[in-house]
């Protein structure tokens, strides 16, 4: 009887994992400020969130820009028109270590332990004693994240 004749060859297989984040956030919110009463003595504190996804093993650093409306180094929000609310973004509950977008203010959480996002807080401060007028006002902060 005939058999038949066989031959092998190894398939190389291979792909390459590149380096990736993303980045998303969820606004901060003061609410109410009463420069009369309330906060004439005490600041206004508040809280919004980054969320930040990375490949596995990458060490990212977060920054947060000025804003829109800042006047140097000094965040601001307006009303839309010449006045003005100022604030501060930390990256500490204490809110001692200013959150930036470069050197020491940036925040450098460590290593992606997996591609799951991670939350970070970012603390908010109005400081008290501001004279401004009664208004809505807002600000645009970009937040950036390097890898």
């Amino acid at each position: 009887p005939a058999s038949a004749a066989t031959a092998t060859a190894n398939l190389g297989v291979s792909a390459t994992v590149t380096n990736n984040c993303t980045i998303s956030t969820a606004a901060l919110a003061f609410g109410s400020y009463d420069p009369v009463v309330t906060h004439a003595a005490t600041n206004l504190d508040g809280t919004g969130t980054v969320t930040v996804a990375c490949t596995k093993g990458v060490a990212p650093t977060v920054g947060l820009g000025l804003g829109s409306n800042a006047s140097g180094s000094t965040r601001r929000m307006t009303d839309g028109s010449s006045n003005y609310l100022t604030y501060e973004l930390y990256s500490d509950a204490g809110r001692t270590t200013v959150w930036t977008d470069s050197g020491g203010g940036l925040y450098a959480p460590g290593a992606a332990a997996s591609k799951t996002a991670r939350n970070f807080t970012v603390y908010g401060r109005v400081p008290s004693n501001q004279d401004v007028a009664a208004g809505s006002y807002s600000d645009t902060v970009v937040a950036t994240v390097n890898f």
